[in-house]
């Protein structure tokens, strides 16, 4: 299977992650919410496959690009 590295498309702070480890999820499922600007943006799958792991923590502070998920697809 080919892993999939899920990036953030904005600087920010992790919110939330309501995406389990090892739930299947389809392109466009949240992954997890990166607060910016006092928006909240969702961060989600970018292909069908298996969450298998998160790399940031609820209020985690990421930069644009920087990978915070790993699924198998």
């Amino acid at each position: 299977m080919a892993e999939i590295k899920i990036k953030t498309e904005v600087a920010g702070r992790v919110c939330s992650i309501p995406a389990a480890l090892g739930a299947s999820l389809s392109n466009g499922d949240e992954i997890l919410l990166v607060e910016a600007m006092k928006m909240e943006i969702p961060v989600t799958a970018t292909a069908g496959g298996k969450l298998k792991s998160v790399l940031v923590k609820v209020d985690d502070v990421v930069s644009e690009e920087q990978v915070v998920a790993i699924m198998e697809g």
